[in-house]
């Protein structure tokens, strides 16, 4: 479905909180802008690699985690499942810190510019994508959300004011049946009532990213990192 982009390659892992890959650009550099890939429930690190890779983004150094929990049916996740958007607390916390650590130590332990860090996530990986940015907006460039929602409902402290000019691109699937396009169009609203800066686009789709999703992204993620 994408095109990879050529001269990437694969790096040694450091040893962190969450097991992950790390793949560098073809150009050299001492900083690099960076992509935190965070996958969705069933799948690992590996799910998000072609998607990201297939981005005109050469320059872009990216960090895929796996969840800590395995899933019964193959793959891992990010938390268990309570209510329509509302993640487990146990899990979904237990897991949200472990990001949070995460995160500090690939900043620590990779040559990334820390000032053009991007979340990138698909399904449980928006919601634990939104979770750690909105913890701490200053410590990341922006969000890319696709098929997720803003788990404003877990009892965290999320910071919902105040996000002025914060970038965040959202996509849904108007038929998507397992996160209802309902939840996107609401996590749109909390944000833009907060002051984000919201490129919300919504497509005749399932849950899942399709040709017209990758257009999109690649076009406000060119202009994030420019």
């Amino acid at each position: 479905m994408y095109g990879l982009t050529t001269g990437i390659k694969q790096g040694k892992s450091i040893a962190g909180s969450l097991h992950h890959s790390v793949f560098y650009p073809s150009t050299t550099a001492g900083k690099y802008p960076t992509i935190i890939a965070i996958h969705g429930r069933g799948t690992d690190e590996n799910d998000l690699v072609p998607l990201v890779l297939s981005l005109s983004l050469p320059n872009v150094l990216l960090i895929t985690p796996r969840a800590p929990f395995p899933f019964p049916y193959g793959g891992f996740v990010w938390y268990d499942l309570a209510q329509e958007g509302i993640p487990e607390p146990n899990t979904f916390r237990k897991s949200v810190e472990m990001l949070l650590k995460f995160v500090e130590e690939v900043k620590r332990g990779y040559p990334i510019d820390a000032k053009r860090l991007l979340l990138l996530g698909f399904s449980q990986g928006t919601v634990m994508a939104y979770a750690t940015a909105l913890l701490n907006p200053t410590s990341f460039l922006g969000v890319a959300a696709l098929s997720g929602y803003i788990p404003h409902r877990s009892g965290l402290p999320l910071k919902l004011t105040n996000l002025d000019g914060f970038p965040v691109f959202i996509s849904h699937g108007s038929e998507d049946p397992i996160i209802p396009a309902r939840l996107g169009r609401e996590s749109a609203e909390i944000l833009r009532r907060a002051g984000a800066v919201v490129t919300y686009r919504e497509y005749s789709m399932g849950h899942e990213v399709t040709e017209d999703t990758m257009r999109d992204l690649n076009e406000w993620s060119r202009k994030i990192f420019s």
